[in-house]
């Protein structure tokens, strides 16, 4: 433990004496692999464990992941890593509408540019970076050859898969009516984040949607997913570009969700008309 902390204040030193053109070039590369438990909620509890396990086979492409994060001091680029169903041989087309688009992040300036897809219209969403709260706790463990300390914070649910449209999402934010009849407003549903970050790689970057914490995340754990990075390389022999995307409609996070919200309302009408 006391030659782990040895090294880690050796780093600080070395940092401390760096030229800031030096600081400037400094890039790394994290690879990340996500994993989702599945809910199948209260029609699962009628499956057989051989109906549960073939649907868990159908759906591995959306419960495991892998993920790429390029970084700088200032920006990073996130990004999912395509895979080809192992059962149909083609990517999961209908689960890319709602799944996370290549990110990119600038902790300096505050700001999200975020490519999405949506039923083959392309949107270039543009707002603020999350707002995250961190708590720094006392427990640390390491990661691979890093020495990470734990960070907890409560997010909104929904500001941490703003891309993704559930029915019982907007079931829930339909305004309902007490005794009196007045509007009571719905309850917004938080999620408990744990992340572990590492000081030796000072960079306030992150998986996804978490950042700002003093130095590179490297674990992520939130409501049934958890992110673990298994590979890190500091300053690549290849120059890493990061660049914001550039195409699509510009669009906030906000006026994103209501384009998803109206087109699945306008599907739903649509297929209720036909059953008529």
């Amino acid at each position: 433990m006391r030659s782990t902390i040895l090294k880690f204040l050796g780093i600080i030193i070395i940092l401390a004496f760096t030229k800031p053109e030096e600081v400037q070039q400094f890039q790394g590369k994290a690879i990340y692999f996500s994993k989702s438990k599945m809910e199948l909620g209260r029609w699962g509890a009628r499956m057989s464990e051989a109906q549960k396990k073939q649907i868990k086979a159908r759906l591995k492409n959306r419960l495991e992941k892998e993920y790429v994060l390029n970084f700088n001091k200032k920006e990073s680029y996130f990004m999912e890593e395509e895979k080809i169903d192992a059962i149909s041989g083609a990517t999961d087309s209908w689960g890319k509408n709602f799944s996370q688009g290549n990110q990119y992040k600038n902790v300096q300036d505050n700001e999200l540019v975020q490519s999405q897809e949506f039923y083959g219209k392309r949107f270039l969403v543009k707002d603020k970076l999350q707002k995250i709260d961190w708590k720094i706790e006392k427990e640390s463990k390491k990661i691979g050859n890093y020495l990470c300390f734990k960070a907890t914070a409560t997010i909104p649910s929904k500001e941490l898969t703003w891309y993704d449209f559930s029915w019982s999402d907007l079931r829930k934010a339909e305004k309902k009516k007490d005794s009196l009849g007045n509007d009571i407003e719905p309850q917004i549903e938080m999620t408990k984040v744990e992340a572990w970050y590492t000081p030796q790689i000072p960079v306030s970057h992150g998986p996804g949607e978490y950042w700002g914490l003093p130095g590179l995340i490297l674990e992520v754990t939130a409501g049934n997913r958890v992110m673990l990075c298994s590979k890190v390389v500091i300053n690549p022999k290849d120059k890493i570009e990061i660049e914001a995307p550039e195409k699509g409609k510009e669009i906030t996070k906000l006026a994103y969700q209501e384009v998803i919200k109206g087109k699945m309302i306008e599907m739903r009408n649509n297929r209720g008309r036909r059953r008529r």
